[in-house]
């Protein structure tokens, strides 16, 4: 039993260390090809996350990227493609920005009611994508990518100033006001490296929840199950539809969290600036975290270093688009890495088969001859 559990580690922290290995020689030749120097840049990475400031700026993206990958991860356990992320993140964000713009209550209430409504229009949002699933067939591929661009278009709606928008004086940018400090969630006081998000360390508790849930509680079991085999599942008395819906629910609401490090505490509002694109590095994180909870948080420390770390990248000659470029091949090559772990771990089980069936041949042999 314990060998099987060696085993099961290798296997498991062989896809990404293969995948990272790969997206690092792969970028590498990239830069060996436009005639630069295909390790330099890596160790000026390295030197730029020594500062105190780009670490505390590596742990917010970080918290940032986990929720939006915890997202992603609820509905791949479920056999679910959550690609809406993006824009269940956004909505909810806008949402809760105007809401926490317009009230002013005592600091706790006012911060549960910004997260609550942020969770809940996360929820709706993906919750469309659940019913038309277990109504219509729909894909949710299909119908989270087609919800993204609604998404993009209601909130350029929403904040116009003849709406919900307030556009500061002297400058284009449009916001949603800004919430009263009240609704400031508190920070950690770095000195001179600047100041951790609180919610950050909210978004890493999560991370425990998720793991409590999915392996030690039925609704868990469930959920994985139904993931696994829709009619198994059904068989034992399960509603693989019901699931599908909770499961895009609980996605959608996690997904509306991902905004609450930066909205409560950096910008305190919604605007134009605010960023985009989380959804989607929330893939990346989830695959090469392989959906477990410590595996996606490494993930997380991984491109959030890659995201900060490369700002200073163009003062030595070289594009800060390199660290886009390893983001891609990561994405590419863990897909691949994957599989041939997966293959390798296929032959590795049957031939462990072979070896116990052909051990117990020469015990029953042995033990007949005698």
């Amino acid at each position: 039993m314990k060998k099987f559990d060696k085993d099961r580690l290798i296997l498991g922290l062989a896809g990404p260390v293969l995948a990272l290995v790969v997206a690092v020689a792969l970028t590498s030749v990239v830069l060996l090809a436009s005639g630069r120097d295909p390790f330099e840049p890596y160790k000026l990475m390295v030197e730029s996350a020594q500062y105190a400031d780009i670490q505390v700026l590596i742990l917010n993206q970080a918290g940032t990227y986990y929720l939006a990958a915890l997202a992603v991860a609820v509905g791949f356990r479920m056999n679910l493609f959550n690609i809406g992320v993006d824009g269940q993140y956004r909505l909810a964000a806008m949402m809760a920005a105007l809401v926490g713009a317009a009230v002013e209550l005592p600091g706790p209430l006012h911060i549960a009611l910004i997260v609550l409504v942020a969770m809940l229009t996360g929820a709706f949002w993906a919750g469309i994508a659940g019913v038309l699933k277990t109504l219509r067939g729909v894909s949710e591929v299909v119908s989270t990518i087609m919800l993204n661009a609604i998404a993009t278009s209601l909130i350029a709606w929403l904040i116009l100033t003849d709406n919900f928008g307030v556009q500061l004086e002297g400058s284009n940018d449009l916001t949603t006001g800004e919430i009263a400090e009240s609704g400031w969630f508190p920070s950690v006081d770095m000195g001179d490296g600047g100041e951790i998000y609180g919610f950050t360390f909210v978004a890493f508790a999560l991370g425990i929840v998720y793991w409590f849930v999915l392996n030690r509680t039925r609704f868990g079991f469930d959920l994985r199950a139904t993931g696994a085999s829709e009619s198994a599942a059904a068989a034992s008395g399960v509603d693989a539809k019901k699931m599908i819906l909770t499961a895009m629910l609980i996605s959608g609401g996690v997904a509306g969290l991902a905004g609450m490090p930066t909205l409560l505490g950096d910008t305190h509002t919604y605007s134009l600036s605010f960023p985009t694109g989380i959804g989607f590095t929330g893939i990346t994180i989830a695959l090469l975290g392989r959906n477990n909870p410590v595996g996606i948080f490494f993930s997380a420390l991984l491109i959030a270093f890659l995201d900060k770390a490369s700002a200073s990248l163009d003062q030595y000659g070289y594009e800060k688009e390199i660290a886009t470029i390893m983001q891609g091949l990561i994405v590419i090559a863990v897909v691949v890495s994957y599989e041939l772990v997966r293959r390798y771990g296929l032959r590795r089980q049957q031939q462990k088969v072979g070896e116990e069936l052909a051990a117990a041949a020469r015990k029953n042999r042995e033990e007949v001859a005698a």
